[in-house]
């Protein structure tokens, strides 16, 4: 029987580097590739790398140089490829490297290293594409890159300006999932709010409609495919506000993954964050009187450069008032190549660590106390995973892998992507627990 190529495949980072690789193996997959979880199987390995953050990095360049050690054919590709003399400088035998996004450029290096069996008959491929993430939910990206230029951030210089996909393409992806049996689709983007702005919200036919390529009609039509959909990585431009009533109709998740990073204006504008001067508490409380049930998640960074103890303390305070339901914070941490590293009085080590504990046990009682004004309501949730205890489920609340679960014992009966309804029984900082009903 004749060898069928074969590509070993690491995907690393963040959901939007999750889609790249799913792409690259539809792709491969496409052209008769079969795919390997093992370095003994495998051919050539691809890695797709992360270079956010130092730590990211660090991860990146040890998982190359594991594939190294383990099989030793190479393909670096993904947002560290940008940094291609780093890469080499520790790993001088990769065979190739390409940056962020780049798929045709990883597709050639496949083709170099590891050219494709000629074969008519090749491998078929699912309407959907290859996904990474279980059957039941997938991440739909609707852009590349960002206008930022965020000081603590390296994103625009590795992914580069923001560059919309146009959203009739957007929506037929999204039809594909769904006709595939996805019940829940997560849109995710660097700037998810600023859909569109980069080819002026060019109208597009969908369905015999004229519709314009912009964030309000995006979540529109997305809450017309009958799954949940939940929107990330949303920045609070004042546009925002129009598709709460969205989540109201039952059209759209309630909930709002939305980066403030910071409370204080001062540090704000150090960052030169978007929308840095909105009065971000009202608009909370506005959002909250629209649609009583959304759930807001957010990341900080405490400990950024010139960061005083009074200005770490209105973080607290805002904090306490917004009553955020799920919060992420990071310590800052300087990233090659961020302009944020020249700015004067950084924050020690030791005073960044103490701030960072003190954030997290105050959200963590807030987290708790949100919680635990659920118990005893009814709510739809959509099972996971289901274990030898019962199910193990998410609801509208909980995005997947970084937000909470709810355990459901003795549903053993019940499969993976089923919706079903529960009663609260039990909450903590993070979880819940409940019956069906």
């Amino acid at each position: 029987m004749k060898h069928i190529p074969t590509v070993g495949f690491i995907s690393l980072g963040c959901p939007k580097a999750l889609v790249d690789s799913e792409k690259i193996l539809t792709g491969l997959r496409t052209e008769g590739y079969a795919i390997s979880s093992t370095y003994q199987d495998a051919d050539i390995v691809v890695v797709n790398t992360c270079g956010f953050i130092d730590a990211a990095v660090e991860e990146s360049l040890d998982s190359i140089g594991e594939a190294i050690k383990e099989h030793g054919r190479v393909i670096v590709t993904g947002c560290l490829g940008a940094r291609e003399a780093d890469i080499r400088a520790r790993h001088p035998q990769v065979l190739q490297v390409t940056g962020a996004h780049a798929y045709e450029e990883v597709m050639a290096a496949v083709h170099t290293h590891l050219p494709p069996r000629h074969d008519p008959f090749v491998s078929l491929v699912p309407p959907q594409g290859v996904k990474l993430t279980p059957s039941h939910y997938a991440y739909l990206k609707i852009s590349e890159g960002c206008n930022h230029r965020c000081t603590f951030c390296i994103i625009p210089s590795l992914r580069g300006d923001l560059v919309s996909r146009p959203l009739d393409d957007v929506l037929l992806e999204a039809e594909k999932l769904v006709a595939a049996g996805v019940k829940e689709i997560l849109v995710v983007s660097q700037d998810t709010s600023a859909y569109g702005v980069d080819i002026n919200y060019q109208a597009v036919n969908w369905r015999g409609q004229s519709v314009q390529t912009r964030f309000y009609e995006l979540a529109d039509k997305l809450g017309e495919l009958g799954c949940w959909v939940r929107m990330h990585y949303v920045y609070p431009y004042p546009h925002v506000d129009k598709i709460i009533p969205l989540m109201a109709e039952g059209k759209l998740l309630p909930y709002l993954d939305i980066p403030f990073q910071h409370a204080n204006n001062r540090l704000l504008k150090l960052m030169k964050r978007p929308a840095a001067s909105q009065n971000n508490l009202e608009r909370i409380n506005a959002w909250r009187a629209i649609c009583p049930e959304i759930s807001l998640r957010s990341t900080f960074i405490v400990g950024f450069p010139g960061e005083t103890e009074q200005e770490f303390t209105e973080l607290l305070d805002f904090l306490t008032e917004a009553r955020l339901d799920r919060v992420g914070c990071f310590a800052y941490s300087p990233v090659q190549g961020a302009v944020a590293n020249t700015l004067p009085n950084a924050v020690p080590e030791e005073v960044k660590q103490e701030r960072l504990a003190r954030f997290m046990a105050l959200q963590a009682e807030i987290s708790a106390e949100r919680l635990q004004q659920r118990v005893g309501r009814i709510e739809t949730v959509l099972v996971d995973e289901v274990v030898a205890e019962g199910a193990v489920a998410r609801s509208k609340a909980d995005a997947p892998e970084i937000d909470g679960q709810v355990f459901i014992d003795g549903a053993t009966h019940l499969n993976v992507g089923d919706f079903v309804k529960i009663e609260i029984e039990e909450a903590d900082e993070h979880d819940l627990w409940g019956h069906l009903v």
